[in-house]
């Protein structure tokens, strides 16, 4: 899926957008990468255009423009907007994007929505931390340099007129968002709806500082293990992803808001408020509360209440069970842990105090952890019973048919995956055959050819590429019409998200038995428990281990 994404800087030095753009640079630092000579590199490939206005140059020509109408002299002026198309990595693969390709669209992009602006439109193919997905930067100059017809997309007055500024409103994003979508379906490309928020909202600084926090692990991680000790944590986890992480988890056991807000709150020490229709969460080590808008649609109230409402419906409680919960509720484990191995609940996860920060940092909060972990192994013999697994190998056994059966639906999800690149193949070529067919004909129609060919070179090499795959592909000659290709594109949509949710059922169950089964090792002592401390003591020295054996002796002498 491509997506298209906002930044606007108060940089007063448009080199400095220029330099990141032409030269390699380190992503976590943010620093040019230099030789040993110690100058900059160049990014190996990259494709580079200007709209009024010479790309080498732009810095120049933004500076000079922002002078002739006296805008930007202010540091808290927002001098440029950087806008960040990024397609999916397997349209490289799939639907034979190039960088060259994704160059000319995105340039017809630029000029169709930032007529006017100072404009300098850049692709790569290196992809952010080398993941190979093609994409394009577009930086604009805040100030408009010529005037344009006014569009219906532009909210503010005098917007169209040269001299003013760039707002990059909501409305705005969502008319950019909507020409992506047409661009990518255009085109044969994967595309998603961007306009539905996102199940999980990341946002830039998230994603910074889990990247950063992530290095800073690293690093304390290598002077421990430097010290002979093993590290309590090797992934770091923001405060938004903690969240996100224990809501996912309590929301599955959850069939109201109360056992919702009750389970969070006993298990993760996560409160959770709901006010002005929304829910709001308040992360242990913070003082202010996060919004469920800000960690996704996912997270809110809507989606949530839905949850609770489906898993109610699922699930019929017996009325035994139910009194027994009522009885038990008002025992106090936190005074006596083992009063937990008389509470009926469902399985969860057990918490490793190793990955868990606060625990170490707090011998109180490791307690209650160890007290949660000891509620989740009685739950784990709890749920042995009620699926009738009398042995382990019982357990075992389920938990390999039902991998086998998950490995299954994976390969039959690949082979849909299969034929859908084959379909996003065929509208790639048919539509590029038919946008350039017009232009060879006339080729075929011109009389003097090797001039022809020479001006429309790249049209002429794009109708024959097509020509040719389309002949590969069809042995008796008939194409399928664009419409029929895209019927058959969106049933196979529906059976590739169909058979993702089958696969997804059959991952989570296998999960869940394999949560039975590590806690099942861990209680029989099979392997090395979860739960255990954080701090090993330091291997004895030849010399006190002398002096234990001797101080034994002398007190099996006395």
């Amino acid at each position: 899926m491509a997506i298209i994404k906002h930044i606007k800087s108060r940089n007063a030095n448009y080199s400095d957008a220029l330099e990141y753009l032409l030269f390699q640079h380190n992503e976590k630092t943010g620093k040019p990468v230099l030789d040993d000579s110690g100058r900059k590199i160049l990014r190996e490939e990259f494709y580079m255009d200007g709209l009024n206005c010479d790309p080498m140059s732009f810095d120049k020509e933004c500076e000079r423009t922002n002078q002739f109408f006296h805008k930007n002299q202010k540091r808290g002026d927002t001098k440029s907007h950087h806008y960040i198309i990024s397609f999916d990595p397997t349209d490289a693969t799939d639907c034979g994007l190039t960088g060259e390709k994704a160059q000319a669209l995105c340039l017809e992009f630029a000029r169709k929505n930032f007529p006017g602006y100072q404009a300098l439109v850049v692709t790569h193919t290196d992809g952010h931390n080398g993941s190979g997905n093609i994409h394009t930067h577009i930086v604009i100059n805040s100030v408009r340099k010529y005037a344009v017809d006014r569009q219906d997309y532009m909210d503010k007055p005098h917007e169209h007129e040269a001299g003013f500024k760039h707002r990059s409103t909501t409305r705005f994003l969502n008319h950019l968002k909507k020409e992506v979508m047409e661009m990518c379906d255009r085109e044969g490309l994967h595309q998603v709806d961007l306009l539905s928020p996102a199940p999980a909202k990341i946002t830039r600084e998230e994603y910074w500082a889990q990247t950063h926090g992530q290095d800073q692990m690293d690093k304390t991680n290598e002077k421990i293990r430097a010290a002979g000790l093993k590290p309590a944590s090797t992934v770091f986890q923001t405060q938004k992803q903690f969240l996100r992480d224990a809501i996912d988890d309590c929301s599955q056991l959850s069939e109201s808001f109360d056992e919702f807000q009750s389970l969070l709150l006993d298990k993760y020490n996560i409160s959770v408020i709901e006010k002005r229709g929304s829910y709001r969460y308040l992360h242990p080590d913070r003082d202010r509360r996060i919004s469920s808008e800000s960690l996704g649609a996912n997270y809110g109230k809507a989606y949530l209440e839905l949850q609770f409402q489906n898993h109610s419906l699922d699930k019929v409680r017996p009325y035994e069970s139910t009194h027994r919960t009522e009885n038990i509720a008002n025992l106090d484990y936190h005074a006596d842990p083992f009063m937990i191995f008389f509470v009926k609940s469902e399985l969860r996860l057990v918490t490793d105090l190793q990955t868990n920060i606060k625990a170490m940092q707090n011998q109180a909060y490791a307690r209650k952890v160890k007290i949660s972990n000891l509620q989740q192994m009685a739950d784990t013999l709890i749920y042995i019973q009620d699926h009738g697994y009398d042995t382990r190998e019982d357990l075992k056994k389920q938990e390999t048919d039902i991998r086998l059966r998950m490995e299954e639906a994976q390969e039959h999800l690949s082979d849909l995956s299969s034929k859908m690149k084959d379909v996003n193949a065929q509208i790639h070529y048919t539509g590029q055959y038919f946008a350039s067919k017009p232009i060879y004909a006339e080729f075929l129609k011109s009389k003097n050819k090797k001039k022809f060919r020479q001006d429309h070179l790249s049209e002429i090499k794009s109708y024959e590429e097509a020509r040719d795959w389309l002949k590969a592909f069809y042995p008796n000659g008939k194409m399928l019409s664009m419409k029929i290709l895209k019927s058959q594109k969106a049933e196979l949509q529906k059976s590739i998200d169909t058979q993702k949710s089958v696969v997804k059922q059959f991952r989570d169950y296998h999960k869940e038995l394999e949560i039975a089964g590590a806690n099942v090792d861990a209680i029989l002592g099979m392997k090395e428990p979860l739960v255990h401390n954080s701090y090993k003591q330091p291997a004895q020295t030849e010399k006190s281990k002398n002096n234990t054996q001797h101080k034994k002796k002398e007190d099996e002498t006395l």
